[in-house]
C-alpha cells in the first residue's frame, strides 16, 4: 500500500533513487546515502511466514537503521518487526500495508538517513 509513497518520499526528500541489486529479487530496492554510500533503507516484498506473520503470500516492508534503544519500544507496536535479513540490534522492519501511519514511517526514514550519515 505505502510502497510507492515511500519510494516517492525518499526520492523527493533525499534525492536518492532506488538500486536493484539482485536479479533474483527484483522487488528489493536499496536506498543509499549519497555522501557515504551506506544503505539507509531497503524496501522488499517478503513472504509473510518468514516474518512470523499469519497468512499466505508476501507483504511489503521497509528495513530502516534505528537506535537500538528505540527498537525495543517500537517492537511493542503493531507493524514493527525484527529486521528481516539485517542486524536486528540496529535495524527494524516496518510493514508497508497501512498498519503503521505513513507520517511515522517518514519520520523513521529521516532518522535512518541521519544515523547512516553519522556512522563511520
Amino acid at each position: 500500500m505505502f510502497r510507492e509513497k515511500v519510494i516517492e518520499f525518499i526520492s523527493e526528500n533525499f534525492g536518492v533513487e532506488e538500486e536493484r541489486l539482485w536479479v533474483n529479487f527484483p522487488n528489493y530496492l536499496v536506498f543509499r546515502n549519497p555522501r557515504n554510500k551506506k544503505w539507509f533503507a531497503l524496501v522488499a516484498d517478503v513472504e509473510r511466514k518468514k516474518l512470523g506473520l499469519e497468512g499466505e503470500g508476501r507483504v511489503d516492508v521497509i528495513n530502516l537503521k534505528c537506535d537500538p534503544v528505540f527498537i525495543g519500544s517500537l517492537l511493542g507496536n503493531e507493524g514493527f518487526l525484527p529486521a528481516y535479513h539485517m542486524n536486528k540490534k540496529s535495524w527494524i522492519s516496518v510493514l508497508l500495508d497501512g498498519t503503521v501511519d505513513f507520517e511515522r514511517i517518514k519520520d523513521l526514514i529521516g532518522l535512518s538517513y541521519e544515523l547512516i550519515l553519522k556512522s563511520k
